[in-house]
């Protein structure tokens, strides 16, 4: 996949990650009601559509959508993946310095949004559980190589995955296991930021 293609797919994530809950499997002959499904920024988020198909109808997702688009990865996160997404909200978004958002979807910022956005995604299909076995495996912290090539440092603190940038900030992961047709996706509370 390239660069711009992960990007695509991390923005993408990221913009159907908040406020969901986790979504039941659904067996093949089962058809997908809204009940069936988890719902993220008044959206249900469908098991069985991309992560793009979900996050546009997310109310929570707006900024992460708008970016997602800014930085040409729409297509990326269409793609089969799988992807881990580590998605911030629109609030995770308002921590950021005053302009900040407005300045990085500029298309001459488009490298740095992009590489902003391929730092929230990691190849391959994690789930909560075996994110916690990582972490153990790895006596307390597990290492995430992302598509953007950096680090993300996961620990369990007071019960909760935390991650941690390459500038040492931190981000909670707030709901996770939101299943899509090409990956998962855990919302956090804070944007993580690549070296």
């Amino acid at each position: 996949m390239t660069p711009k293609n992960t990007l695509i797919a991390l923005a993408a994530a990221l913009a159907a990650t908040a406020g969901f809950t986790a979504a039941p499997a659904l067996a093949d002959h089962h058809k997908e009601t809204k009940a069936d499904v988890p719902t993220v920024g008044g959206a249900p988020m469908y098991p069985t559509k991309t992560i793009v198909e979900n996050a546009v109808n997310s109310a929570d997702h707006t900024t992460l959508v708008a970016a997602v688009k800014a930085a040409g990865l729409v297509e990326a996160l269409s793609g089969p993946g799988p992807f881990t997404v580590f998605a911030p909200t629109n609030a995770a978004f308002g921590k950021l310095p005053a302009g900040t958002v407005e300045t990085l979807v500029k298309p001459e910022n488009k490298a740095t949004l992009t590489a902003i956005l391929t730092y929230h995604v990691v190849p391959g299909k994690v789930a909560a559980g075996e994110l916690i076995e990582l972490i153990k495996k790895g006596g307390g912290k597990a290492e995430l190589k992302t598509l953007g090539g950096g680090i993300l440092t996961a620990r369990v603190v007071g019960g909760k995955v935390v991650l941690t940038d390459a500038k040492g900030g931190t981000a909670t992961v707030t709901q996770a296991d939101v299943f899509q047709s090409n990956g998962v996706i855990h919302v956090t509370d804070s944007v993580s930021l690549p070296g």
